[in-house]
């Protein structure tokens, strides 16, 4: 972030920490949607989970904002933090199958975040890591679900096409590919967070 964007957002958070509502709102609507993104919707695997997640970070962002501290790097930082912690509460509580368990994300908090990190590069590390816990366990499943997987989910290819490429029908597909996202929960319940350091 540039020296005048930073001075803009610090005299924000000034704001909203005097007690204005909307310099708050502003703050939370600029680093929202990229926290639910790359943060929350990778690591906690469902949309309702990460919009539960994100109204609670919200709501630990109002109840903590007079402990912010400016280290000159902007908001984001610290709401991904409470962002994480929130995420972890709820998967500890939820005790199933995730990408990422609670202890991968205690380690990336304790890991601290790099010197000047800029929102764009914690959503392309965040998004990146999710991808490779995906990558870590489709080599974990047989290679026929693995590909449709990819090629549906991941790549986001239509379902008609996905189909005619394994050679299937589009409903025999529908059935692959739910036995492929079984085998891929299986497997993420057989490896909670292994490898996403």
């Amino acid at each position: 972030m540039a020296a005048p964007e930073l001075e803009a957002e610090r005299a924000l958070i000034e704001r909203a920490r005097g007690g204005d509502r909307e310099a708050l709102g502003g703050l939370l609507r600029r680093h929202g949607p990229r926290l639910y993104r790359s943060v929350l919707l990778p690591r906690l695997g469902s949309k309702a989970a990460a919009e539960d997640a994100l109204s609670q970070t919200y709501l630990k962002v109002v109840e903590r904002l007079h402990a912010f501290d400016w280290q000159g790097v902007g908001f984001y930082p610290w709401l991904r933090t409470i962002a994480l912690h929130v995420a972890i509460d709820q998967l500890r509580r939820r005790k199933r199958e995730s990408l990422f368990g609670p202890e991968d994300l205690e380690r990336e908090i304790d890991a601290g975040a790099p010197e000047r990190a800029t929102p764009e590069l914690f959503e392309a590390h965040d998004l990146l890591r999710a991808k490779k816990r995906v990558t870590e366990l489709l080599e974990t499943i047989h290679p026929r679900y693995a590909l449709a997987i990819r090629l549906r989910v991941i790549e986001d290819r239509p379902r008609e096409a996905v189909a005619a490429e394994l050679g299937v029908s589009a409903a025999t597909f529908d059935v692959v590919l739910h036995r492929a996202m079984a085998a891929l929960k299986k497997a993420m319940a057989a490896q909670p967070g292994t490898g996403t350091g």
